[in-house]
């Protein structure tokens, strides 16, 4: 039985008619239409379908929404096309097959806002879980430096 439910997603409240008990990833590709989280393992596992969730205030932010939160962060008046860490992964040519993209993404853009010049070994452990079929973890390893790296210029 489906209900009238209220989800906060990427800075907007929507309403959404699903059974409480229906996947986060159902709702948000099926009723809001977002296609960054991706099914991957159905285990919740390898990271496909990654979200950044704040429990206080009970809103979500998807790969859709990552510009807008840098920007929300950064205190910047109006958001980037692209969040720098997206960016970086254009630049450094990271996504293959696009299995990994959103889950390396969100967790990437997490690591970033908490730590905004990580490690190497940070970097690692803190992406530790998310897998990529094409092995392109190099090219993401370079990407997260390389957006660490943008972000610090800009905030000069």
């Amino acid at each position: 039985m489906a209900d009238e439910l209220k989800i906060k997603v990427n800075g907007r409240t929507w309403p959404v008619e699903a059974s409480p008990d229906t996947p986060l990833l159902y709702v948000l590709a099926n009723e809001l239409e977002l296609k960054g989280p991706r099914f991957g393992c159905g285990l919740a596992q390898c990271g496909s379908c990654s979200v950044l969730a704040a429990v206080v205030d009970k809103s979500l932010t998807t790969l859709e929404g990552l510009a807008a939160l840098y920007a929300q962060q950064k205190g910047l008046a109006q958001a980037p096309a692209l969040h720098p860490l997206q960016q970086a992964f254009i630049d450094e040519q990271a996504p293959q097959c696009g299995y990994c993209y959103n889950g390396m993404l969100i967790k990437g853009a997490e690591l970033l806002a908490q730590n905004p010049r990580p490690t190497e070994a940070q970097i690692r452990t803190h992406m530790n879980g998310h897998l990529c079929r094409c092995g392109t973890y190099p090219r993401v390893m370079k990407a997260i430096m390389l957006a660490s790296s943008k972000m610090a210029e800009a905030t000069r």
